[in-house]
């Protein structure tokens, strides 16, 4: 599914993948957050609800640009570095330019919609 993002005013397209969580987090949009900077490598903000997690590896390691669930605190997470594996990490998606992970460290409210 592609969907778009609005950070700043401003539109990144991303594509979600094929998993259960990334369906479920589909089902969530349009959504408007206040995300929080963390640990220099990510944007982080608790989803108005939990996302099934079935199916899908116990954790991951992010690459820049992907879209992730963090389950264990019930996140969304963008990411703009690359982070090592661990456990509790899905990853929902990805941008759909890579020139635009540039554009996160500095975001701070977003919009998420389904591309129709």
């Amino acid at each position: 599914m592609d969907i778009r993002l609005t950070i700043d005013g401003r539109p990144i397209d991303a594509t979600l993948n094929d998993s259960p969580p990334a369906s479920d987090f589909a089902e969530l949009l349009p959504l408007t957050l206040e995300v929080e900077d963390f640990h220099q490598a990510e944007k982080i903000v608790d989803l108005p609800r939990r996302l099934s997690t079935s199916g899908v590896p116990e954790g991951d390691a992010p690459k820049a640009g992907d879209l992730g669930y963090y389950a264990p605190w019930g996140q969304l997470v963008l990411y703009y570095r690359d982070v090592p594996y661990a456990d509790g990490i899905v990853i929902l998606g990805h941008l759909a330019n890579d020139r635009d992970i540039g554009r996160l460290p500095t975001a701070s409210k977003l919009t998420i919609d389904a591309v129709r």
